[in-house]
């Protein structure tokens, strides 16, 4: 489903371990690979200026993707200096990625305001998909469940699908994009829709209606070449979703970000930010608007 793809690691998230995987990458469908890393400006003599040392070895330190490229993909690496979310859009412009790679660590909403995140602010500024993926699961990863892992990131996903705006458009993006690519179509796709209670109408009702209406969103896929399977589960969105992944073996969940501004809003609750703090699974955010 995607073919450039922008790496970002602060080597603390374990995301350069890709640097070693660029021929199983290739087989999962990239053909152009950027592995960015951002350096902090130091202070000399209260002078903020470029630490050309760090710069150095965290170019020594990326090389090792570039020594084996298989033909038909290209491998480049940017170390960039300064502040790193301004610095990856940059580099985002420049390369044209269509998916970036984050990392992200389990964290509360109210330690994500107070220290802040790459991540977050990036799914506030850019308009390409992020695949995040968390750094303690990267890290522990033998290399042989790293190969494979590279090689069927886009092969399953679960898209939670209530039928909403957000809902249509992750099967919009999909469509989409298995249409620009059909070489590297995404294999499997499992829509779910989960009844949270309360309801007036009748748990089998409701039942009924929400298959329908993922009956009608399963057409929009059809004919792509992709599997399409359809549940409906009851309880906790959250909850369910990620029972679901456990389940089912997908590779990644989809979403969306919904109506209200921002991921990070500590008073409105949103199911797009429970998922990027609870899930285990990568997650990819596709953006509300653009792509």
């Amino acid at each position: 489903m995607f073919k450039r793809a922008l790496i970002c690691t602060d080597f603390s998230d374990s995301l350069q371990r890709f640097a070693k995987f660029v021929p199983d990458l290739a087989k999962g469908g990239m053909t152009h690979i950027v592995f960015f890393h951002n350096v902090p400006l130091m202070t000399s003599r209260e002078i903020p200026c470029v630490d050309e040392e760090r710069v150095s070895e965290a170019r020594e330190r990326l090389s090792v993707a570039q020594s084996e490229v298989p033909e038909g993909t290209t491998v480049e690496i940017e170390v960039a200096s300064g502040r790193a979310s301004d610095n990856i859009m940059r580099a985002v412009k420049e390369y044209q990625p269509d998916i970036i790679f984050s990392g992200m660590p389990t964290r509360s909403v109210l330690n994500e305001r107070l220290f802040g995140s790459t991540t977050m602010a990036l799914a506030e500024k850019t308009n390409i998909p992020l695949l995040i993926l968390r750094p303690q699961l990267i890290s522990t990863y033998r290399e042989s469940e790293l190969a494979q892992r590279c090689r069927d990131m886009f092969d399953y996903f679960l898209v939670p699908y209530d039928g909403s705006e957000s809902a249509a458009k992750i099967i919009d993006e999909i469509k989409t994009r298995i249409k620009d690519n059909p070489e590297c179509a995404l294999a499997t796709c499992l829509l779910s829709w989960v009844i949270d209670g309360g309801g007036r109408l009748s748990s089998s009702d409701l039942t009924k209606q929400a298959q329908a209406k993922l009956d009608e969103a399963a057409k929009e896929l059809a004919g792509l070449g992709t599997q399409i399977e359809t549940e409906v589960r009851e309880g906790d969105p959250v909850e369910e979703i990620l029972k679901s992944g456990e389940m089912h073996d997908i590779s990644a969940i989809a979403v969306c970000t919904g109506k209200s501004k921002g991921l990070l809003q500590l008073t409105v609750p949103s199911f797009t930010s429970a998922m990027l703090r609870a899930s285990w699974h990568p997650i990819i955010h596709f953006p509300r608007y653009g792509g």
